[in-house]
């Protein structure tokens, strides 16, 4: 066995001492959220160049291990961080910080766009690593040697894969490509719950109406608060094809409520006259407070031939540096680049403006041109 289980305040010291000791560590969380809405953390895995563990908050005090994750003078390098630093936000108010998110490094070496963490040790190292222990329930205890060791290859080849991907990076001058990328995965706005704009994530809002908006509006913040008071999925509170039934349909009566299918007699007996109210509610709600969902302007027909250069011009800059068009940006971006709605765009923000987002401004600035050459396409100020 290469990893250590730590389950006694003694033994987290001392890992904590040991991990002090290097300006990274890689980090892996196990958690459970089917029945809850915040997840909840069940192991913890952790490794620099000299030891890998796995961490029991069940069983101890994890705050000295958290003042270790939260020095800044420690890099925090994860797969895929989102979840993890969603939950290490529920414990301290705040995500850690710097991180290093080799999902994100891979996009940018060509390793694959939205790439899995196995797939990217097979491609980095050449693994293949063991799927025995995807479905485990990671609360209960004991945990088994299998279970230990399936999840400290997580941390174990992170590392690797961590090293490798910095190098590359710097090899090919791109290592300062992700710097606004991984600060961003810092800021505690990504993990905070605003209940007014829960309507954004239901799938299927794009097909009402505005004033049928306004009635989701209220129907998805009253369903969000709820999760987060019970500590209950939001589906289990409400799904989503009633939600939008009701956003529809807007009844008057419970009678009239109860014909929607999908709704639970138990939620109509404790919230239906809630819910009658949130409608009446949003059905006065002002024409001009009425949500919407963004709608880019109609080109002009001279302007359709300058979206089709554009996205020639973002494939050409993706071929050159080997990363695939899709994770750059969209024909919608670049519309949007094209009518100058460009503060909020993902291609003009991070890496992603250092490989196409720049080169299309100045395109759409007149100061470059294209032209055909040795078969291919050629730019030129």
């Amino acid at each position: 066995m290469d990893h250590l289980y730590i389950d006694t305040p003694e033994a987290l010291a001392e890992l904590c001492s040991e991990l002090r000791r290097e300006e990274w560590l890689a980090l892996d969380t196990e958690f459970l959220r089917e029945q809850s809405y915040r997840p909840r953390l069940c192991l913890i895995q952790v490794a620099n160049s000299h030891v890998i563990a796995c961490v029991d908050p069940l069983a101890l005090d994890i705050e000295p291990l958290l003042d270790v994750l939260y020095e800044p003078g420690i890099t925090k390098v994860l797969h895929a961080a989102g979840q993890d630093l969603e939950i290490f936000t529920t414990l301290r108010g705040t995500p850690p910080a710097p991180i290093f998110d080799t999902q994100i490094a891979a996009t940018v070496l060509g390793q694959g766009e939205q790439v899995g963490y196995g797939a990217l040790v097979q491609t980095v190292l050449g693994l293949q690593l063991e799927k025995t222990q995807a479905r485990t329930d990671w609360c209960r205890r004991p945990l088994n040697e299998e279970q230990l060791n399936y999840a400290a290859d997580d941390v174990r080849h992170l590392r690797e894969v961590f090293h490798s991907q910095r190098r590359q990076l710097q090899e090919l001058g791109r290592d300062e490509w992700l710097t606004e990328d991984f600060a961003e995965l810092s800021n505690p706005a990504r993990y905070t719950v605003e209940p007014e704009k829960a309507w954004r994530k239901v799938k299927g809002a794009s097909r009402l109406k505005p004033a049928q908006l306004a009635v989701l509006q209220q129907l998805a913040a009253w369903r969000e608060q709820r999760a987060v008071q019970l500590d209950k999925p939001r589906r289990w509170i409400l799904k989503d094809d009633p939600l939008l039934d009701l956003a529809r349909q807007q009844p008057k009566t419970q009678d009239k409520m109860s014909h929607i299918r999908g709704l639970d007699a138990g939620l109509l007996k404790r919230s239906g006259n809630e819910l009658l109210d949130l409608i009446e509610k949003a059905q006065a709600t002002p024409r001009e407070a009425w949500p919407s969902l963004p709608k880019g302007p109609r080109l002009s027909p001279a302007q359709e031939p300058l979206v089709d250069l554009g996205m020639a011009l973002l494939r050409e800059r993706c071929r050159e540096q080997n990363i695939s068009p899709g994770a750059v940006g969209s024909r919608k971006e670049i519309e949007a680049l094209l009518h100058g709605e460009d503060s909020e765009l993902p291609l003009l923000h991070g890496w992603r403006r250092a490989v196409a987002g720049e080169t299309l401004q100045r395109l759409f600035a007149g100061e470059l041109s294209l032209s055909v050459a040795e078969g291919g396409l050629q730019y030129t100020a």
